[in-house]
């Protein structure tokens, strides 16, 4: 018996020996199953390896996983009820590896033909029905992961100037077809993301980093499924989704400006918030918060000055060196069992800290001359240099389980945190009293955005249900802003102290929540998915409080000698003892607190019928109602409620045709709307101080009903190619639109409903290989776009029609890209080109304010210096171009930002 026992023992010692190398061999091969027509997963669709006992179904999301492949060529077998089989010849599994492979189906025929391909030319096709661009119901373009790693591009708002009649101001707010921010929307993974922004509506996309992304699109035409408030684009932004075998990569960069590193600079003074974007601390002092609006309040000497010691000492920037730019990114990701089931996981950080001047900075008002003729002379102006330190981190922790083939589960958690200091200090005059002043700021303004979000899809036979559920939120924080204001017309400087605009603290805050639930559920009628009924719903809460208190420190009487001390000196106690009554606290007339309350449900029907196997009719309807409340309570004044309330119905009418098995007609009709921002429903006045001006909100805004009509032709002549000549046509029923008021004392900004715009343009795409120009031309491809635009608006009580304001027109991107055969090294040049644009409108005689065309040229170099090191090389605003904005021929604002330069290194494993 013990001998037996002993034979078995090294039996199996043996074949475990031999089993190592095998097991040590075997592989992995994962991807996804998708219908070639739809670009959509096929559920439930089985891969099996041929000549080998390994099989598995794709799950709900089309996902597959083979494990224990023996590693070499292999083929594969998929097959699906309702679509022809498709052998799949070539797939190189490697040792202790995983490879990808992704298969198209197309829907069968009465004969159930089957189909063999190889893996390489696979791959080329599932490229294309993958394709968001390709396989969309609507117009869409999309920038990937990829393609985001091969430029230059640090976040999501940089990322998105590649795609086709897209431009981005102030280096975060997207501008689509030349139309402004306010007809483009946001999400995250599919859902709203609130905006962190107290007068605009669009998020600003600077706060999500590169790293974090899988792909950026804009949906440019609506259909029923999709929210109904966008004209320009829908804005998604899609986090790193889980990775088929595991990876550990990081990856820093160090980057260079002239302007800036090394140089001294009038920097705000740096603490620990500059580098952590976390709160500061600086909340409004006690002292001053206890006695409200000050209405109705008997205040003393002693209690003034208890709120001057209150606030904090910092008023005037502080002389430092400025630093070098640097990231910091890492992710980690792959697909586990837990419990018999696969888990997929991907967690992300990333990091990063810049410096930024505007360097030759120069702000002017208008003055109006001549009233029957409009025109305009320079007032007010102020020039000096404007420093930043901005600091942005975030991170994504992504989970999806599966719970059988037929349903699956996943929790996406986002959370991006900026922080922006900057300090400026303006030399300038003011006419109307004749007085040479400098203008110290320092501004901090700090912004979160927060998304968590559990979805789920769920298999029924030909149906399939999809709901999410979305918690987010947002807050910007602007604490203790201060302004410091010196007279210098007599040679000396000295506090300006009996202005009241002298010495100013402000203090901002907002914070937005947001609570949305939605469902939807598709059939599949016919064979495949040739016709597809959808119908489904959504309902959203959300809250917003805003608050902007600012407060004015005046002296009279102050000692002469007094006020050309620095700030420090000043509110160091030697004028605030028990006798002292040189100090006067007041809350400036501007500013106060107001509150939204936006409840919105909608609910929607739409089809999808293949008349033809060519031709594709999606047609359906969306009603939505909203309702928001924004309550306003001034400083001073009364308090002002506006309620908007609507119920719109968005019909939408699409017909796609394939020409070839390469090349696509799109025609499209449909009604969208935008709504006003809270903040422009509000009555709360806002300003800076010293010459800036003041922004009002319209309680009588109406919403924006638009007709919008597309069409365009798609050719994809290869893989990654396309060539695309699109046409559109839109209708805007008052639309809102920023304007200048003309006024005799301060400069007014304010929001009203035009009579009626019109928007009409043309957009061009080439995405292609040089190949056709011989062996040298192989390594390159061309990747550009063109949009060019016109709109008109007629706005009552004017004789003549303007474009509206933030349409540019003409948007043009172009870029050529090198990258040889062997893959380990590519190069980049990427140039980008708007058409001037209307910043704000003047009203009556006034004229508009523009923003000057300015063309960026950007360079990025990448070397793979191995299988797991890559370095890469970025070069950006080669050119350098100034930003300028003119009214009447006066130069409004100007200024410089530099060039800069940026080396990073990558692992991966």
């Amino acid at each position: 018996m013990r001998g037996s026992l002993l034979r078995a023992a090294l039996a199996f010692a043996f074949a475990a020996m031999g089993a190592a190398p095998l097991a040590a061999q075997a592989g992995q091969v994962t991807g996804r199953v998708v219908d070639a027509a739809t670009g959509r997963p096929v559920a439930a669709a089985r891969v099996a390896v041929q000549g080998l006992q390994l099989a598995a179904n794709a799950g709900v999301d089309g996902r597959y996983t083979l494990a224990g492949v023996p590693s070499g060529p292999r083929t594969l077998s998929v097959t699906a009820l309702g679509y022809a089989s498709k052998t799949v010849t070539g797939v190189v599994v490697p040792a202790s590896g995983a490879v990808t492979q992704d298969v198209s189906l197309s829907a069968a025929t009465l004969l159930l033909e089957a189909v063999t391909v190889t893996a390489q030319a696979e791959r080329g096709s599932v490229t294309q029905a993958l394709d968001e661009q390709r396989n969309s119901v609507g117009v869409v373009n999309a920038v990937g992961a990829e393609q985001i790693a091969r430029s230059p591009d640090s976040d999501a708002a940089q990322a998105i100037r590649r795609v086709s009649g897209v431009t981005v101001q102030d280096g975060r707010y997207v501008v689509v077809r030349g139309l402004s921010e306010r007809y483009t929307t946001a999400a995250l993974n599919g859902a709203r993301i609130p905006s962190p922004e107290p007068e605009r509506r669009v998020v600003p996309l600077d706060m999500f980093p590169a790293g974090l992304l899988q792909t950026v699109s804009t949906t440019k035409t609506f259909t029923p499924n999709l929210a109904g408030d966008f004209s320009g684009a829908l804005v998604n932004i899609r986090t790193r989704e889980y990775p088929a075998q595991p990876i550990f990569s990081i990856s820093s960069t160090l980057g260079y400006n002239p302007d800036v590193t090394g140089r001294a600079l009038s920097l705000p003074p740096l603490g620990r918030v500059d580098y952590t974007a976390l709160s500061s601390g600086r909340a409004l002092p006690a002292e001053v918060a206890q006695y409200g609006d000050f209405q109705g309040r008997t205040i003393g000497s002693q209690e003034y000055n208890r709120m001057v010691n209150s606030f904090r000492g910092v008023w005037l920037p502080e002389q430092q060196t400025g630093g070098a730019n640097g990231s910091l990114a890492m992710t980690l990701g792959g697909t586990s069992p837990v419990l018999g089931r696969d888990l997929g996981y991907v967690g992300s950080f990333s990091y990063s800290r810049d410096f930024e001047v505007l360097s030759d900075h120069r702000r002017a008002q208008v003055l109006l001359t001549d009233q029957a003729t409009g025109d305009v002379r320079e007032t007010d102006r102020f020039v000096g240099d404007v420093s930043r330190v901005g600091v942005l981190w975030g991170g994504v922790l992504n989970l999806s389980a599966s719970l059988g083939g037929d349903h699956r589960v996943s929790l996406s958690n986002t959370y991006n945190r900026s922080a922006e200091s900057e300090a400026r200090a303006d030399s300038g005059s003011l006419e109307i009293t004749g007085l040479e002043l400098i203008v110290n700021r320092l501004r901090l303004v700090e912004r979160s955005v927060r998304s968590n979000q559990l979805r789920g899809e769920h298999g029924f036979g030909r149906g399939k249900l999809e709901w999410t559920v979305t918690s987010s939120g947002v807050t910007r924080a602007e604490p203790d802003r201060s302004e410091w204001v010196l007279d210098t017309s007599n040679g000396t400087r000295r506090w300006y102290a009996i202005s009241n605009e002298a010495a100013v603290r402000t203090f901002g805050d907002l914070a937005e929540n947001s609570l949305e639930g939605g469902a939807d559920y598709h059939l599949s009628l016919g064979a495949g998915e040739r016709h597809r009924l959808s119908f489904g719903g959504m309902v959203r809460r959300t809250d917003r409080d805003a608050e902007n208190t600012s407060y004015s420190i005046s002296a009279l009487g102050l000692p002469e000698d007094a006020t050309t001390l620095t700030p420090a000196e000043i509110f160091d106690g030697r004028y605030t003892g028990e006798d002292d009554r040189y100090f006067l606290v007041v809350p400036l007339g501007v500013g106060g607190s107001y509150a939204a309350e936006d409840r919105l449900a909608a609910g929607y029907g739409m089809l999808e019928f293949g008349l033809t196997d060519r031709v594709r009719v999606i047609g359906g309807a969306r009603v939505e109602r909203s309702e928001v409340t924004v309550t306003s309570d001034p400083t001073f004044g009364q308090v002002d409620v506006a309620n908007p309330v609507y119920t719109d119905v968005l019909p939408a009418l699409a017909v796609n045709v394939d020409l070839t098995e390469r090349q696509k007609v799109r025609l499209s009709a449909s009604q969208t709307l935008a709504r006003p921002e809270y903040r422009e429903l509000s009555a709360i006045a806002y300003r800076d101080v010293i010459g800036e001006e003041l922004v009002r909100g319209n309680g009588d805004l109406r919403r924006t009903l638009i007709q919008n009509l597309d069409a365009r032709w798609e050719w994809y002549p290869g893989a990654d190619e396309v060539v695309s000549v699109g046409l559109f046509a839109k209708r805007f029923d008052g639309p809102i639109e920023r304007i200048y008021l003309p006024t005799s004392g301060s400069r007014i900004v304010s929001f009203a409903n035009a009579e009626r715009a019109v928007n009409y343009g043309l957009e061009l795409e080439l995405r292609k290989s040089l190949g056709m120009l011989g062996s040298a031309g192989e390594s390159f491809s061309v990747i550009t776009n063109a949009t060019l635009v016109r709109s008109d608006v007629t706005v009552v009580g004017e004789d003549e029609d303007r474009p509206m304001v933030g349409q540019s027109p003409y948007v043009v991107n172009a870029g050529l890209a090198w990258s040889p055969a062997d893959g380990r090294t590519s190069a980049t040049v990427l140039y980008n080109l708007f058409g001037r644009r209307i910043t704000s409108a003047g009203a009556g005689v006034l004229p508009d304010v523009y923003e000057q065309p300015r063309g960026v040229l950007d360079l990025s170099l990448r070397h793979a210096w191995s299988d797991h090191f890559s370095l890469k090389l970025d070069a950006e605003n080669l050119l350098d171009a100034r930003y300028e904005y003119l009214q009447g021929g006066v130069v409004r604002e100007s200024y410089r930002t530099g060039r800069s330069v940026s080396f990073g290194l990558s692992w991966r494993r």
